[in-house]
C-alpha cells in the first residue's frame, strides 16, 4: 500500500487551554477535525526552547542533553541520525516546505567563508529544500513584490503588516499553495515536513483574521508570582521577553495571537480537501506539532523561555489512516517529541535509530493506559546565549555558562526545577496549576528531586550501550553502518 508521510509543524504553537483543539474561544475546525480521524495528544511536550533546541529533539528524538543543542546557532553534531535520514534509507526523498533552524556542523564545512557559516537557519541534513523559507523568506517577498507590495521595508516589517494585506498573500497561504502545487505531481509514496511559521511573533494575523477575535473577550493571562526566582526577574526586564503590562496592549497581543492559529488552521483545512480530492487522505500519515509553545503574557512574558509548562506544552495530533481504532482516541498520558520519530519509523516499519530517548506513540494510540509508560514529562532550557557578546577569551572558557541551564520534571501533581547552579524551584500543581504556589513538603519535593536524577542517569547517551564488539557484533546495532543500513 502506498504509504505518504506528512509531519507539520506550527510553530510557537501552545498546546494548554489558552490555544488548543477544541478551547471554547479559538477555533481550529481543520485541527479538530484531524483529531476527531485520528488520535490527540493533550499532554505532549517540547524537549527545549527556542526554535532550534526545539527542533532538534523532533527531529532526532534525544533530550537537549544528549544532543546539546543549547540555542539558536548551536550546531546540531553531523553523526546523528535523523527523520529526514531515516526517510531516505527507507526509500523517500524527504521534501521540506520551510525551514528546520538547525545549525551547521562546523566540521563538515570548507573554510571560514562558507556560507552555511553566516545563520543558524540551516537545513537538517537529509531533506531536499523545496521552499526555502529560511533568513529572509525571499520567495514570499518576491511573491509579494510581484503583487506591488513595498518589500524594502524588510522581513520583520512584512510579517508585522500582514494584517493590513489579504489573507491570500499571507506567508501560511504562501506555504499552502507551493505544497499542493508540489503534492499533486507525485507520482512516488512521499515525505513532506511543512514548517510553518505562525502562530510565531510578530503577533499580527493575516488579513479578516485580524479581527476574528474581539480582545476585550479573550481570557486574561496568568499574573507573576509575588516571590521570584532570579531569572524570572531577568526576562521580566527583557524587552524581548517581557510582556505589555498595559491591559488594552496585552489583550490586543492575545487576540492577534488566537487570528494567527485560526488563520494557519484554515490552511492546513486546503491541504486535508486536497488529499482527499487525490485520494491520498487514507494513505497518509499525518503528525502535527510544534517546536515550542509561546507564554503569552502569563507570568509576565511572552516568547518562549524559562521553565514554564506554557512555553513547553504543545499541539499533538497523530493520524496513522490504517489505525482505525485510534481514531478519535484523546491520549491523556505524557508524550513528547522525542517520541515522533520512533512513531514514523513504526509506521514506515523501519529500525528505531539507537540514538532515540524517545518511544513509538503507537502504545498510547491504541490502548487506554500503558502501564509501562512515563509517568512525567521532562523539558529543559539554556540561556548561556544571552552572553554571546562576550570577548572570545570569556566565551570559550567560562565555566559560568555552564551555570546557566535548568531541567524540569513535569508529574501529575508537581512541577519541578533543578537549576544548574544547585538551586531549585518546587511547585504544588494540585493546589494550584499557574506554577506559583511552592510545595512545602520536603519529603515529596525529595521524591521529585530522585525521580529527575533517575531520569537523567537512565537517557545518557547510548547509540553504543547496547552494543558489544564480539563475536561479529553483538546487540542493538547503531545507525548508519551502511552494510547494515541498505
Amino acid at each position: 500500500m502506498r504509504k505518504n508521510i506528512l509531519l507539520i509543524t506550527l510553530d510557537q504553537f501552545r498546546g494548554d487551554s489558552l490555544g488548543c483543539v477544541g478551547h471554547p474561544v479559538v477555533q481550529t475546525p481543520a485541527l479538530d477535525h484531524l483529531a476527531a480521524n485520528g488520535t490527540l495528544l493533550t499532554r505532549h511536550y517540547s524537549q527545549s526552547s527556542p526554535c532550534a533546541p526545539g527542533r532538534a529533539s523532533l527531529y532526532t528524538g534525544m533530550y537537549q542533553m544528549n544532543h546539546r543543542v543549547l540555542a539558536n546557532g548551536t550546531p546540531l553534531d553531523n553523526a546523528f541520525d535523523n527523520v529526514a535520514r531515516m526517510a531516505v534509507r527507507n526509500g523517500y526523498a524527504p521534501a521540506l516546505f520551510g525551514y528546520t533552524d538547525q545549525s551547521v556542523d562546523p566540521r563538515v564545512t570548507l573554510s571560514p567563508d562558507d556560507p552555511r557559516l553566516l545563520s543558524y537557519e540551516g537545513v537538517l541534513p537529509g531533506f531536499e529544500l523545496v521552499l526555502d523559507l529560511t533568513q529572509e523568506f525571499t520567495p514570499w517577498t518576491s511573491m509579494l513584490e510581484a503583487k506591488g507590495v513595498d518589500t524594502s521595508v524588510g522581513l520583520i516589517k512584512l510579517l508585522a503588516t500582514e494584517n493590513e494585506r489579504p489573507a491570500a498573500l499571507s506567508v501560511s497561504t504562501f506555504l499552502t499553495n507551493e505544497f499542493l502545487d508540489w503534492q499533486k505531481n507525485r507520482d512516488e509514496p512521499w515525505f513532506a515536513h511543512l514548517s510553518y511559521f505562525r502562530p510565531h511573533p510578530p503577533y499580527s494575523a493575516a488579513g479578516e483574521f485580524v479581527t476574528m477575535y474581539d480582545p476585550d473577550t479573550v481570557p486574561m493571562s496568568i499574573e507573576p508570582a509575588d516571590e521570584r526566582h532570579p531569572l524570572h526577574e531577568y526576562l521580566l526586564s527583557s524587552k524581548t521577553n517581557a510582556a505589555p503590562t498595559d491591559e488594552v496592549k496585552l489583550r490586543k497581543m492575545r487576540a492577534q495571537y488566537y487570528g494567527m492559529i485560526s488563520e494557519v488552521d484554515t490552511q492546513l483545512a486546503r491541504i486535508w480537501d486536497a488529499l482527499k480530492r487525490s485520494g491520498e487522505w487514507d494513505n497518509t500519515m499525518i503528525v502535527i506539532s510544534s517546536d515550542h509553545g509561546e507564554m503569552l503574557g502569563d507570568h509576565g512574558l511572552r516568547e518562549k523561555v524559562g521553565y514554564w509548562e506554557e512555553s513547553h506544552h504543545i499541539v499533538g495530533i497523530v493520524r496513522d489512516p490504517s489505525l482505525t481504532e485510534s481514531h478519535g482516541k484523546v491520549v491523556t498520558q505524557f508524550t513528547e517529541n522525542v517520541d515522533i520519530l520512533p512513531t514514523l519509523c513504526e509506521f514506515l516499519g523501519a529500525e528505531v535509530p539507537t540514538q532515540s530517548d524517545g518511544r513509538s506513540l503507537y502504545p498510547v494510540m491504541t490502548s487506554n493506559k500503558v502501564e509501562d509508560w512515563r509517568d512525567h514529562a521532562a523539558w529543559e532550557f539554556d540561556w548561556s546565549h544571552v552572553f554571546v557578546d562576550m570577548d572570545d577569551a570569556s566565551w570559550n572558557w567560562s565555566r559560568d555558562l555552564t551555570r546557566c541551564s535548568l531541567a524540569v520534571l513535569r508529574s501529575e501533581t508537581h512541577g519541578y526545577v533543578q537549576f544548574a547552579d544547585g538551586e531549585f524551584l518546587c511547585f504544588d500543581l494540585e493546589a494550584d496549576p499557574t506554577w506559583r504556589t511552592p510545595e512545602t513538603d520536603i519529603k515529596k519535593v525529595f521524591e521529585l528531586s530522585r525521580t529527575m536524577n533517575a531520569w537523567r542517569m537512565q537517557n545518557n547517551r547510548h547509540e553504543f550501550t547496547g552494543f558489544i564488539v564480539a563475536d561479529g557484533g553483538k546487540g542493538r546495532w547503531p545507525s548508519g553502518v551502511p552494510w547494515r543500513t541498505q
